[in-house]
C-alpha cells in the first residue's frame, strides 16, 4: 500500500513542529479567531461545541466533531477530517500538530501536507511576533 493510503481513512497526512512557545500560548493562538484563519482560512470562527459549524470566507465548510481545551480540536474539512493537538514537548515548548484524513488522492495529500506546512510557518511567526 502507498505511503499516506489506509483501508479505513483513506489518504491521510501528518505534519508537526516543535515550537519554543508553552502548549498554552500555542494553544491560545490557534484556537482564536486570528490563528484559526492562520490554518483554517479567514473568517473562520469555532464555537467549540460537539455540532457547531463553520465556514471561511473561501466556502469551506465543516463541523466541530471534538473540542478539548488546551489539547485537540477535530473537525470536517469539506470531505475530510482535520485534527489539530498541542502536546508538551518540554521545558516550556511545544508540540503543534495537523492530521487530516478521508483526503481523495496521493495528490490531495501532497498539497495539503504543503499547506499544512505553511500554516506551521504562518502560526510560528505569529508567536514569534514577526
Amino acid at each position: 500500500m502507498p505511503t499516506g493510503l489506509t483501508k479505513d481513512a483513506g489518504w491521510q497526512i501528518g505534519v508537526s513542529r516543535t515550537l519554543s512557545h508553552s502548549p498554552e500560548a500555542v494553544w491560545n493562538l490557534v484556537s482564536r479567531p486570528e490563528g484559526l484563519a492562520l490554518w483554517l482560512g479567514a473568517g473562520a470562527d469555532l464555537v467549540p461545541e460537539r455540532g457547531a459549524t463553520y465556514r471561511t470566507e473561501s466556502g469551506v465548510t465543516g463541523e466541530v466533531r471534538s473540542y478539548h481545551p488546551g489539547e485537540r480540536i477535530r473537525l470536517t474539512h469539506d470531505s475530510t477530517i482535520v485534527q489539530v493537538t498541542v502536546t508538551s514537548a518540554g521545558g516550556g515548548r511545544a508540540v503543534l500538530g495537523f492530521h487530516q484524513e478521508r483526503m481523495a488522492s496521493s495528490e490531495e495529500r501532497e498539497r495539503q501536507r504543503i499547506h499544512w506546512r505553511r500554516a506551521l510557518d504562518r502560526i510560528g511567526a505569529a508567536l514569534d511576533g514577526d
